[in-house]
């Protein structure tokens, strides 16, 4: 798990001279927008419709997507020069998501990271999640009508960190609200070292929000995973009965993004260097990338599995893992080995309450597709891999939703074996070298116990 030292200066911010933000904190996570999607068990999921971006926008210095982002050491988070925004309307007058490409460092892999705003009863906008503040970015903001009254960093990830301290100067008028236990590697400053400032810290359950009548808010915060608590706190908005989520679960969409360019895609699909280690042995052709649908979908593909896995088994031929992975709700591999299977308690108690207190029908997450229509039994078959760690379930409702949830939680909690190789190995070197912990709760316990 990686630190990191950022500046990201908007145009404006340059030709004010304001100081950059730095940005440190490691992430454990890495849609064809207007479609539906349908995993194989038939239920389905959708995305909400493209309603603006601003496709006139300029590249380049004074552009409209100038953005000068270096962060991420010695991982940095591009792109560094220009991130295009997309607005999607979520839930009619009310939710609409914002979303820009992240692309890790230099490399070919990219996905998006999304900011969330509702509008309250008040009038006001509740941003949940900054990204890159661009000339664009605030004018779709602006075209919403209606000022900015909140900002919520609901994690300590540094891909989501890095932009509040900019985005907030946008919008000096705005409050700041911030995950609790917010740290950095290998030197914890403090969040003012960020340009995060005058902000106060969200708690547990808290029912005193300005927003508490509206949104309701439960925190999971476990200090015991590595070098650095895991932090991420769930939302729900009553009124649309929306679940808000950061890197809790994805749902991999079986076309890219809208906001990932083609570029990208493209640079994603030719065999480089990763794909011949991936290979497992077989010849790898030396072909020009020809930019069309196809070669768009092989970059695509190959993105989502060295994101999931970080060195997949086979990059060659990326179908198969694929479509194992997308078009159902899941538990991120990563987020799963490297940090809930440590913690499983403390993971199954959130999850417990959250499906317990909100009858949420709809979940966005910061990452992949949303929009996800999917219900309290949907979310809960994502965690089944719990049920492993901590032992049988109690026997409590026994509802066929919670039987059915069981039964798709196993296929959803299911990685392809020869994918995870390399992430496992990476789970037991970090452990190894102290980074990251052994299970502190659950099957630990339980094997004293037996």
């Amino acid at each position: 798990m990686a630190a990191a030292a950022a500046a990201s200066i908007s145009t404006a911010e340059l030709r004010q001279s304001a100081p950059p933000s730095i940005a440190s904190s490691p992430s454990p996570l890495f849609l064809r927008q207007g479609v539906r999607l349908k995993p194989a068990g038939g239920r389905r999921f959708s995305v909400g419709r493209v309603v603006a971006s601003a496709e006139g926008g300029s590249s380049g210095v004074g552009g409209e997507r100038f953005y000068l982002n270096f962060t991420g050491f010695p991982f940095p988070l591009g792109p560094f020069l220009n991130r295009r925004t997309t607005r999607t309307e979520a839930v009619k007058d009310c939710i609409w998501l914002f979303e820009q490409e992240q692309a890790l460092g230099f490399s070919s892999v990219s996905t998006n990271i999304r900011m969330t705003v509702i509008k309250l009863k008040s009038g006001g906008l509740w941003v949940h999640a900054p990204i890159a503040p661009t000339k664009e970015c605030i004018q779709l903001i602006k075209e919403l009508g209606a000022p900015v009254e909140y900002i919520v960093l609901p994690t300590f990830a540094y891909e989501h960190k890095i932009f509040v301290g900019p985005f907030s100067r946008k919008f000096p008028r705005a409050k700041i609200w911030v995950a609790p236990r917010q740290w950095s590697w290998p030197v914890n400053l403090p969040l003012e070292f960020f340009g995060i400032f005058r902000s106060k810290p969200l708690k547990d359950e808290d029912s005193s929000t300005p927003w508490a009548d509206e949104i309701e808010q439960k925190i999971l915060s476990s200090p015991e995973v590595g070098i650095g608590p895991y932090v991420e706190a769930a939302f729900y908005h009553k009124r649309s009965r929306t679940l808000l989520v950061t890197d809790a679960v994805i749902f991999v969409p079986r076309q890219p993004p809208e906001c990932i360019s083609k570029e990208s895609l493209l640079a994603a699909a030719e065999n480089g260097l990763a794909v011949k280690i991936l290979s497992k042995g077989r010849d790898v052709p030396q072909e020009p990338v020809v930019d069309n649908k196809s070669s768009r979908q092989k970059g695509w593909e190959r993105m989502v599995l060295q994101i999931l896995f970080l060195g997949p088994s086979n990059l060659l031929e990326p179908t198969a893992s694929f479509a194992q992975m997308s078009q159902k709700l899941i538990v991120s591999p990563i987020v799963k080995t490297l940090v809930f299977s440590k913690v499983p308690e403390k993971v199954r108690d959130w999850i417990d309450r959250i499906t317990r207190d909100w009858p949420f029908k709809r979940i966005i997450p910061a990452h992949f597709a949303a929009p996800v229509n999917a219900s309290r039994s949907d979310f809960l078959a994502a965690f089944t891999f719990l049920d492993e760690l901590l032992g049988e379930r109690p026997a409590a409702r026994p509802s066929f939703s919670l039987l059915l949830a069981a039964v798709m939680g196993r296929a959803a909690s299911y990685f392809p074996p020869d994918d995870m190789k390399t992430l496992s190995s990476l789970d037991q070197f970090l452990v190894s070298v102290g980074a990251v912990k052994k299970t502190v709760s659950g099957r630990k316990q339980l094997e004293k116990v037996l």
